[in-house]
This record gives structure tokens, C-alpha cells and sequence, in this order.
């Protein structure tokens, strides 16, 4: 297979894939010694399509050669091995990078010391019947609420799946670790920028509202600017991979298991996260510009 389908198809380039795989083989051998057992290589590569491409488990399952409940439980499996991978995976900045990332947030839109812009996204799933309401979200769709924090260059460095759609960004945001990492991170003289809808806070920057004089609407711009970079990042990581995509439908999965998908899905974003969002930017247009072709072609021919 050409490089090229490697990241249209998985969203990762092939160096990239067999370090996966090579990081989570010991988590994946076990499932080898079952009489019907499934090679850790075989295992990672289904899940990356699942999560890439945003099918059903069947349509995966038939693909990889094996039966749906065999890939559900492969699923599992490669998520759990994923996510003890964690945390150095989405780190957030430390000390000693705070000079390099305010200085990347600076170019964006000359406001000085910013470390992250955060907000938050949602990501459909089908919910239990019985706390139905809770998952409903202004939208009215079903969904989880996505913290998540961004660098300039779009890597992920904090995220909070655990709370659902009908829950307020504010809320979220007062019941999470960050709380607790940007006041350690206080005496620093560091901001995170977020929307109009956060409160507040002594370490959160957010624009101005009712402004009244030009230098409020110069600030308003530069934090729009700058902030901006996290709506990108939540545009990117939904194209890439799919399974979080309304577009991909709702995830049939317990809240708990949606979660686990989230995350691992940030884990694979910020992998090889500049390279790998460049060819992937790059393979996703050209997927994009051949589906417009056909349906151009197609079009003429009615005519």
C-alpha cells in the first residue's frame, strides 16, 4: 500500500503505525494465545480504521477478516493498552517550556504570555434510555461535553470527556485538573484564552464584553485571533478521525466507553502531531478533491 492510502486509511504514516503497534504489543499478546488469536499488528491497524474512517463495527470487522463481537472485544482491547500510555501522550506544558510555547501563541496574535486556549466540543453518542436527558445538549442532540486545551501548533494538552451534553462548558471547567495545573502555574504569570462563555478567572483570559473603546476592540480581535487555534485543532482532529465526526453517525457505546474513544482518539492526534498533521491535511484534501471528481464526472455524464 502506498504511503499515501497508509494515512487516508489509518490517519497515521507507516514509521508511525509499527511504533504503535511495537508500544502496545505486551498489552495485545495475550490475545494471541486464544485458539482464534488475532496478531497485535492486526488489532491495532482495525482500530485505527475504525476510528479513522467512522464505520460500524461490522463494516471494520468484515474488512480485517474477522466477526463483529471478535472485533468489539478487539476494540476493547487496544483502548485499554492505549490509554496507560496517557499521560505521555497529552502532557501539558511544563516550567521549562513555557518560554517556547508563549512565544508559539504570541505569533499568532501578539498577546504575551499565553500557555493554551481552551473550549469545549461535543461528540454524539446514543445514551442509556433511562438518563436520556442528561446527554442532551442545546443542540439537541445526544453527546458528550469535550474540554480540551490546545497549543499554538494544535497539540492537545488537556482534555475532559467525562461529562455530558447537557452539562456547561463554566461547570466543566471549575471541575477540572486544570484548575488545580494553572494555579500551581500562577506564579509563572501564565493565561489560558477561553470564549465569552467562562467565567472569570485569574489565570483565564476572555474578550471583552460591551466594549467601549478601541483599545477593548484591539484585544477582542488579537484574543479572537489567537483562540481561534483551538476551533481549528477540534476542526482537524474530527476530520482525521471520523468516529468522532457527526458526519460518522452517534457512537453506540456506554458514556464510559465514549470516553475512552475520545481520549485515545487526542492520544493519536498529538502522535507524530506536526508531520503526521501535515500529510494528513494533505491526504484528506486529496480525498476530498477525488470525491468532488467523481461527482463532477457524474454530473456531466447525466447532462
Amino acid at each position: 500500500m502506498e504511503e499515501r492510502h497508509v494515512i487516508i486509511t489509518y490517519r497515521l504514516d507507516r514509521a508511525t503505525i509499527q511504533e504503535l503497534c511495537t508500544q502496545l504489543e505486551p498489552g495485545l499478546m495475550s490475545a494471541i494465545r486464544h485458539p482464534t488469536g488475532i496478531p497485535p499488528q492486526v488489532q491495532v491497524l482495525s482500530v485505527l480504521h475504525f476510528l479513522a474512517s467512522g464505520s460500524f463495527q461490522t463494516t471494520v470487522a468484515i474488512a480485517s477478516g474477522m466477526s463483529q463481537p471478535m472485533f468489539s472485544n478487539v476494540l476493547s482491547r487496544v483502548l485499554s493498552a492505549l490509554l496507560k500510555h496517557m499521560r505521555s501522550y497529552i502532557v501539558f506544558p511544563q516550567v521549562e517550556d513555557l518560554p517556547t510555547v508563549k512565544g508559539d501563541f504570541y505569533a499568532l496574535g501578539h498577546i504575551p504570555n499565553i500557555i493554551g486556549a481552551t473550549d469545549g466540543t461535543h461528540v454524539a453518542l446514543v445514551p442509556l434510555h433511562r438518563s436520556e436527558q442528561v446527554y442532551r445538549n442545546r443542540k439537541s442532540y445526544h453527546s458528550m461535553n469535550v474540554q480540551m486545551v490546545c497549543l499554538a501548533d494544535q497539540y492537545i494538552s488537556h482534555v475532559n470527556a467525562m461529562f455530558p451534553g447537557s452539562v456547561h462548558g463554566a461547570y466543566i471547567l471549575r471541575n477540572s485538573s486544570i484548575l488545580y495545573v494553572m494555579g500551581q502555574l500562577q506564579r509563572n504569570r501564565v493565561w489560558l484564552l477561553g470564549d465569552s462563555g467562562y467565567p472569570n478567572l485569574s489565570w483565564l483570559l476572555t474578550p471583552v464584553r460591551n466594549t467601549r473603546t478601541r483599545v477593548e476592540e484591539r484585544y477582542n480581535e488579537a484574543h479572537g485571533r489567537t483562540r481561534r487555534v483551538i476551533e481549528r485543532t477540534f476542526g482537524l482532529l474530527k476530520a482525521r478521525l471520523r468516529c468522532l465526526h457527526m458526519t460518522g453517525g452517534s457512537l453506540f457505546y456506554s458514556p464510559k466507553k465514549v470516553c475512552r474513544i475520545i481520549v485515545a482518539c487526542c492520544m493519536l492526534h498529538n502522535d507524530r502531531c506536526l508531520f503526521c498533521r501535515r500529510m494528513v491535511q494533505m491526504a484528506v484534501l486529496w480525498q476530498l478533491w477525488s470525491l468532488w471528481t467523481v461527482k463532477t464526472r457524474k454530473q456531466r455524464k447525466k447532462k
